[in-house]
């Protein structure tokens, strides 16, 4: 697509920002903290991301229309007041006096709200990311499945004499080049408490011709610093303040219970030592991690129906993920749907497994594939 020479040297100047940052070190979560590194709010409709026409999204059906928000007896619950004098929206324990806590898994992080069922808390996460500048993708309480439309962060733009001069006129010609959207999973854990994950997903507009004249968007890695900003930015929702929900990121509790490979009649399973709660959460949470699409999920089933991300298809043989799944002797078919099933073997034993339409463990090369991927993310 064409671009105007003021929307060029804007792109420009942005990469020749993120290159000297590049250069002066690494983000750090206290460097996210920074309450002027995100703004997605300055901009009320994000220009419209122009994605090329093989990295199509999800088909939006039924699954994803939002029901009617219905909370008995007089709406929204009543706050909790902790020791410390904060009116929070979990329940104050022993172990939790705040009434909520971070656990962690490598570079993942969720929130644990204790006392509140995922109905309860639904109605506020939708305001906190409109609150922070977002317009809602996908709604669907039922699924627990959150996530918002590309939005550009405006905090990104340097802020230099050009567009201290000209950009104050014509701001729409200043652009970032990069779209930001986040996943929110929602899920119903032990003892009524709700964990809540938030995932990163980044797009790039990179010139492309001799002449740079032309864009197409690509694939950026996901910020693990930007996700733990937006949960810290959370937890302030939910009543701490902003020294508090940096302690609780500080203090989060590890979740490393080992999973092993099992082998029967040619079928590969995986065996989690640990509840389904806690099973079924870190399995979302690989999925996520492996560019799986979660189009929808039933826990009550145990069964998350996912499907190759086609935006890898960019990524062709790269990385550990094409490595597995773009090998010559794979039967993968572009947006075919897996059915990746949670079930619990005892009380302290949970199995993961590809399953078939019917239940049945799925022995094919890809579902191999899927089990070996998901052994590397959990452990």
């Amino acid at each position: 697509m064409k671009r105007s020479a003021l929307s060029l040297h804007a792109t420009r100047m942005a990469a020749l920002a993120l290159a000297l940052s590049t250069l002066a070190g690494c983000d750090t979560l206290n460097d996210w903290f920074s309450s002027d590194r995100v703004d997605y709010k300055a901009t009320p409709t994000a220009p419209p991301l122009a994605v090329p026409s093989d990295l199509s999204t999800s088909p939006n059906d039924q699954r994803y229309v939002a029901p009617p928000a219905n909370l008995a007896l007089g709406g929204a619950p009543t706050r909790a007041v902790t020791a410390a004098g904060n009116a929070t929206e979990g329940q104050p324990t022993a172990q939790d006096p705040l009434g909520m806590h971070i656990e962690r898994d490598g570079d993942r992080r969720w929130l644990v709200v204790d006392g509140r069922s995922p109905e309860q808390l639904w109605p506020q996460l939708q305001e906190f990311w409109q609150e922070n500048g977002f317009v809602l993708k996908t709604d669907a309480p039922a699924t627990g499945i959150m996530t918002t439309d590309w939005a550009e962060n405006r905090a990104n733009i340097p802020d230099d004499w050009f567009r201290r001069t000209i950009g104050k006129v014509i701001d729409f010609a200043y652009s970032s080049g990069t779209r930001d959207s986040f996943r929110t999973l929602v899920s119903r854990g032990p003892d009524n408490a709700t964990d809540i994950s938030i995932t990163h997903s980044a797009m790039e507009e990179v010139m492309t011709g001799q002449d740079k004249t032309s864009s197409r968007w690509e694939e950026r890695p996901r910020d693990p610093a930007l996700e733990a900003l937006f949960l810290a930015k959370l937890m302030q929702k939910f009543g701490l303040t902003d020294a508090q929900s940096k302690q609780l990121l500080t203090d989060a509790r590890p979740a490393v219970a080992p999973a092993t490979i099992e082998q029967s009649a040619g079928a590969s399973t995986l065996d989690l030592q640990e509840s389904f709660d806690r099973a079924w959460l870190r399995v979302g949470l690989a999925l996520d991690r492996t560019n799986f699409t979660v189009d929808n999920r039933d826990r009550e089933k145990g069964i998350y129906y996912v499907r190759y991300a086609d935006s890898m298809q960019e990524l062709k043989k790269e990385g550990l993920f094409g490595k597995l799944f773009y090998s010559g002797n794979s039967t993968r078919k572009p947006g075919q749907e897996f059915l990746v099933n949670v079930r619990a073997k005892g009380d302290a034993v949970t199995q993961v497994a590809v399953v078939d339409a019917n239940g049945q463990i799925d022995t094919s090369s890809d579902a191999q594939r899927i089990v070996s991927l998901l052994h590397a993310q959990l452990n």
